[in-house]
C-alpha cells in the first residue's frame, strides 16, 4: 500500500474534543501550544509507521534490520512521551491522569518480561549458530569431505532440526530461562540499581511456567481508547497515553512473533479505530504479520524472524543432501556439498552479524522503559 494512503485525517482534534467538553478553567497553558504539541507527537508516531511500511518490502518484513527499526522508532516514540509527561508533571497526578498513567506503567512492566524473554530467545538461536558451525568446520570446503566429517555433519543438522522445533515446553527453553540472567541485572547498570527494586521483571529472567501468549493477553487486556471526558479532564493528555500504549503492546506483540519464546501465541485483540493518525500504517503491518504467520510453511515455526526461515530452509537442503550421500563420493556430489556449504555460510554471517546489535536494542528498549517509569513515578513524589 501507497505511503501516501496512510495519510488520513485524525478526525476531531484534540483541540476540537477539549473546546467541546472541557471546562476552560481547568487550562493551565495555552490551548495552542498544547494541542500543537499532541497532535505533533500523533503525527510523528504516524510518520514512524508509515516508513516501516515502506521499508517492509522486498521480503524485509520481520527481519533483524526491520525489527532494528521498529525498536528505533518506538524508542522515539518513547523519548517523545516521556516529555510530554515531564512537561505537563503538574497534571499527571491528578484525576484521571493518575489513573490512566498508573495503567500505562503496570503495562510496561509486564513489557519488561517479554523483553527478559526475546533475550532468552536470542541465546536459543545463538545455540542454533553453534550446531550451523560444526556443519560448516565439518563440511568445510578446502577439504574433502570424509566418512567422519559426514556424520559429525549430519549429528549437527538433526540436532539443529530439533532445537527448531516449535514446542510448547521445550526443555531448552526452561533450561534457557533458568540460566541466563534478566536485563536487569546487566553489570553497566549499576546506576539504576535503586529504580529495581521496585518489580520483579528486573531481577531475574522469565521462570519455567511463563507463557508468552498470556503475557500479551495480559498486555492488552481492558485496552481501549480513552474515554470523551478523560480526554477532556486531561486537556488532550489521555490520548498519548493510549498511543503509546499501543505502541508498546504492537511491539511486543512483533518480538513474541519474530523471536522463539515459550508459550508463543499471537492471538491477541488487537485494533485502532482509523481516525487515529497512526491507525492505518500500524494495523497494516498487523494484518501482513497476521498472514505471514498463517503461511503453510510458517504454521509451526518457532518464530517469524526472516532469518530464522533462512537457518531452517538451508539446513533442511543441507540435511537432505547429506542424507543421499554415498561413498566414494562423485566429483559433482562432492560440488554440490561445497556449493551448500557457501550458502550454509552466507546465512550464517548475515544472522552473526545482526544478533549482537538487535540484543543491544533490545536491552536498550528495557532500559528505556525503567527509566520513563521511574522518572514518571518521581515526578509524583
Amino acid at each position: 500500500m501507497p505511503a501516501t494512503d496512510f495519510q488520513g485525517s485524525f478526525g476531531r482534534s484534540l483541540l476540537t474534543l477539549r473546546r467541546d467538553q472541557a471546562d476552560s478553567n481547568h487550562h493551565h497553558q495555552p490551548q495552542n501550544t498544547m494541542e500543537a504539541e499532541l497532535d505533533s507527537f500523533q503525527r510523528q508516531v504516524a510518520e514512524k509507521f508509515i516508513d516501516l511500511n515502506a521499508s517492509a518490502g522486498e521480503n524485509n518484513l520481520l527481519s533483524l534490520d526491520w525489527i532494528s527499526k521498529l525498536l528505533d522508532s518506538f524508542l522515539c516514540c518513547q523519548e517523545e512521551f516521556r516529555a510530554i509527561i515531564f512537561n505537563h508533571r503538574s497534571q499527571i497526578s491528578a484525576p484521571p491522569m493518575d489513573r490512566i498513567l498508573s495503567d500505562y506503567f503496570e503495562r510496561s512492566i509486564k513489557a519488561l518480561d517479554v523483553c527478559n524473554a526475546i533475550r532468552d530467545g536470542i541465546e536459543q538461536i545463538r545455540q542454533w549458530q553453534k550446531l550451523s558451525d560444526i556443519v560448516i568446520s565439518a563440511l568445510d570446503s578446502h577439504r574433502p569431505v570424509g566418512e567422519g566429517q559426514l556424520r559429525r555433519a549430519k549429528k549437527a543438522l538433526i540436532d539443529l532440526a530439533i532445537g527448531m522445533l516449535d514446542e510448547k515446553d521445550h526443555s531448552s527453553s526452561a533450561s534457557l530461562a533458568h540460566r541466563n540472567r534478566s536485563f536487569g541485572r546487566a553489570k553497566d547498570n549499576h546506576s539504576h540499581h535503586r529504580s529495581f527494586g521496585h518489580f520483579r521483571s528486573l531481577s531475574w529472567s522469565v521462570s519455567r511456567s511463563w507463557s508468552a501468549s498470556k503475557q500479551l493477553q495480559a498486555l492488552a487486556n481492558n485496552l481501549n481508547t480513552p474515554k470523551p471526558n478523560d480526554v477532556a479532564a486531561s486537556n488532550g493528555l489521555a490520548v498519548p497515553v493510549y498511543t503509546m500504549t499501543s505502541v508498546l503492546l504492537f511491539v511486543m506483540w512483533v518480538l513474541v512473533a519474530a523471536i522463539p519464546c515459550q508459550d508463543r501465541g499471537l492471538q491477541v485483540n488487537f485494533s485502532v479505530p482509523r481516525h487515529y493518525q497512526w491507525a492505518v500504517p500500524v494495523m497494516s503491518l498487523h494484518d501482513k504479520i497476521v498472514e505471514e504467520s498463517k503461511r503453510r510453511d510458517r504454521k509451526n515455526c518457532c518464530g517469524l524472524l526472516k532469518e530464522i526461515e533462512m537457518i531452517e530452509k538451508s539446513s533442511r537442503v543441507m540435511n537432505e543432501l547429506v542424507d543421499s550421500i554415498q561413498f566414494p563420493l562423485s566429483e559433482e556430489k562432492e560440488s554440490e556439498v561445497k556449493q551448500r556449504v557457501v550458502e550454509l555460510v552466507e546465512v550464517h554471517e548475515g544472522l552473526k552479524k545482526g544478533l549482537d546489535p538487535f540484543e543491544r536494542k533490545v536491552r536498550e528498549v528495557f532500559h528505556r522503559i525503567v527509566r520513563s517509569r521511574t522518572e514518571s513515578l518521581d515526578s509524583l513524589c
